[in-house]
């Protein structure tokens, strides 16, 4: 395997639950109105830190989509999934955004310090 180089993001962050690992930024979100299995989700036009699963056709609410799920990129947890295709016109401004699942991701504002953030993972 090798070492992971992960992205660091400044300002107010989207990290995952597990290991911390920034993942977005607030300022990437285009809608707070999605649901996935486990409550609430995001769409955001970028995600970082993240590996892409294989592409498959799933039904989702608004229709069939063509998706990937999305796995973080130091823990291997998955946090969301990713638009490839969308097949109804009024959907297509999903394709090459991700979705981020509420339940796997902290937020925090942009004025904790790294050091605060992992004395806060560690409890």
């Amino acid at each position: 395997m090798g070492r992971v180089f992960a992205v660091t993001l400044e300002g107010r962050i989207y990290t995952c639950k597990h290991c911390g690992t920034h993942l977005a930024l607030s300022n990437d979100i285009v809608s707070k109105s999605f649901q996935c299995r486990h409550g609430k989700a995001y769409l955001f036009s970028k995600v970082v830190n993240v590996t892409n699963g294989e592409i498959e056709e799933r039904q989702m609410m608004t229709g069939a989509h063509t998706v990937a799920d999305i796995f973080c990129v130091q823990c291997g947890e998955i946090v969301g999934w990713k638009y490839e295709t969308a097949f109804q016109k009024n959907q297509k401004y999903k394709e090459g955004k991700s979705v981020l699942e509420r339940s796997v991701w902290l937020s925090f504002p942009k004025f904790y310090s790294w050091d605060c953030y992992k004395k806060y993972l560690e409890v």
